[in-house]
């Protein structure tokens, strides 16, 4: 018995078929037409509803732990204590000038030597201790990483070897 035929812009076995639209010009040509590939249905009614924003702001924490260590330590914690030292050094910006914020950070100038103190000695702590810290500790992660990739053999083989090679040999001179 032959099948019956699916009706135009409709799908049949998986294959979408195009349906023809008459389709006339601005300028009052002739008519023409326009093939346009049928979209799918609309989901029905019922589905679960889409995540919201809190549900999509839990889910982006969250697959921050697939990240790679040195990844998910910049995403948390280094980003904000660089976003600290950036907010200091803009507030040190609009209160003693940039060219002295700077100075200052990088030790070219005493905080003494500028107005208002108490903001310049906190970005001078800052530009002495936290900022290499952050950059020693990015650093000293990336080449540890690449020293862990190079590794040829385990820790726990080198140190069977070297305990082999310790001990007393059995077979020696008496």
């Amino acid at each position: 018995m032959p099948r019956a035929a699916a009706p135009r812009g409709t799908s049949r076995g998986g294959q979408l078929f195009c349906r023809i639209l008459p389709f006339t010009s601005r300028t009052g040509g002739p008519a023409s037409t326009v093939s346009r590939v049928s979209l799918p249905p609309a989901p029905l009614p019922g589905g679960p509803p889409p995540p919201g924003r809190w549900q999509r702001l839990r889910s982006w924490r969250a697959a921050r732990h697939a990240l790679p260590r040195f990844g998910f330590w910049l995403l948390s914690r280094g980003a904000v204590v660089l976003g600290m030292c950036g907010a200091l050094y803009v507030l040190n910006g609009f209160l003693i000038g940039w060219a002295n914020a700077y100075d200052v950070m990088t030790g070219i100038t005493s905080p003494k030597a500028v107005h208002p103190q108490w903001c310049a000695w906190l970005l001078s702590l800052t530009g002495w201790a936290a900022i290499p810290a952050v950059i020693g500790a990015a650093a000293g992660y990336v080449i540890t990483e690449q020293i862990r990739d190079h590794h040829s053999r385990e820790l726990s083989d080198v140190v069977d070897e070297l305990r082999r090679l310790a001990e007393p040999s059995s077979g020696g001179d008496s």
